[in-house]
């Protein structure tokens, strides 16, 4: 098969690879119908997720039909349309119980991509499937599904709930890249009384208030004094962090009023300094976390109903050979314009699946 292969920091190959193969009776091999790319892959090729070896096929997200089970997979079999999940649970330790399947002991976690060979290529084997992967009703498109793999569930998860998002907040997210147009979206599931967007590029401001930002503010023209006036100078009550620089983590901590809460999504290849020589006196929370996917199938269902806005972040589309093309165009989004890129599409043909003995 062809895939999208690491070759060490700033070096990346579209390329032959052998065709996965079932290593564990919980596996699926399912063949990929459509990929994206995430900012996360940006920063390991910068080489800022050192775990991520050399000959490492990337990718996290995608959608793809099943064509291979092992023997113990039961929710999903030969035929199926499904969402790949970013997170593999094993279903069976401590996180995985409590559902924090982002942090699973057991074999799962953020491993597609990162720890084993990833979605960007035309065939991707799942660990764990029962519990990885989601099928997909006929109502949702591959490009809208696709989107369910990562970005929403991270935004709502990471930072929506950890942001203890509510009614009449005063939200501002910092980013206004996929991540933090999604978590835009879904803050305002929860009624706050107004959405503050920051970012550097007029283009992705834009689709900030066309998904529900109230205000929005260019991150070089003072964002903290708009807070300030919008807030009467006591600050938000909610600051996401969706950039992943420690000049976004720093100005988050300076927009945050007391009491308020600063959850950060952003993915950080250098240090940010931590100011508690102010924060310590205004009992302010600091949230991380890597997303559980436990949201999945709620935002799923939303989607299905047409309560996400899927296709209206997606802004370049590509076959599945252009992958090299389609992340010049996404690592270049102050150019391009580019938000979530999507390769390959809807694909309903008849494949092969082997017979099942009876």
């Amino acid at each position: 098969m062809k895939a999208l292969v690491f070759q060490g920091p700033g070096k990346t190959s579209w390329q032959d690879a052998p065709d996965p193969a079932i290593k564990d009776a919980a596996d699926a091999i399912i063949r990929v119908d459509a990929v994206t790319i995430c900012g996360t892959d940006l920063h390991i090729i910068k080489g800022d997720v050192p775990e991520v070896a050399p000959g490492r096929i990337l990718g996290h997200e995608a959608v793809g039909t099943v064509v291979e089970t092992g023997g113990d997979v039961r929710s999903v079999r030969p035929g199926d349309r499904v969402l790949i999940s970013c997170i593999s649970s094993c279903g069976r330790c401590r996180f995985c119980r409590e559902g924090h399947y982002g942090q699973c002991r057991g074999g799962g976690g953020w491993v597609l991509g990162h720890t084993i060979d990833g979605t960007q290529a035309e065939y991707v084997r799942v660990p764990f499937a029962d519990l990885s992967v989601h099928p997909l009703p006929s109502a949702v498109s591959s490009h809208d599904a696709v989107l369910l793999a990562d970005i929403f569930p991270t935004s709502y998860e990471v930072g929506v709930l950890n942001g203890n998002v509510g009614p009449g907040d005063t939200v501002v997210v910092v980013g206004a890249g996929p991540i933090g147009l999604a978590a835009i979206a879904t803050a305002g599931l929860y009624s706050p009384g107004r959405i503050i967007a920051v970012d550097l590029d007029a283009s992705r401001l834009a689709a900030a208030r066309d998904l529900g930002a109230d205000a929005t503010t260019n991150a070089e023209e003072q964002p903290e004094r708009l807070v300030e006036d919008l807030t009467d100078g006591l600050g938000a009550d909610v600051v996401i962090e969706a950039v992943g620089v420690p000049e976004a983590f720093e100005m988050c901590t300076r927009m945050v009023r007391p009491g308020g809460r600063v959850a950060n999504i952003g993915v950080h290849g250098k240090p940010a300094t931590l100011h508690l020589e102010d924060l310590w006196i205004k009992d302010v929370t600091i949230t991380t976390g890597l997303v559980d996917t436990s949201s999945t199938p709620m935002l799923l269902r939303m989607m299905a109903a047409g309560r996400l806005p899927g296709a209206a972040l997606v802004t370049h589309r590509f076959e599945l050979d252009q992958m090299e093309e389609a992340y010049e165009v996404f690592s270049h989004a102050g150019e391009t314009g580019a938000l979530k890129v999507v390769l390959g599409g809807p694909q309903h043909d008849a494949i092969a699946v082997p017979l099942q003995e009876q």
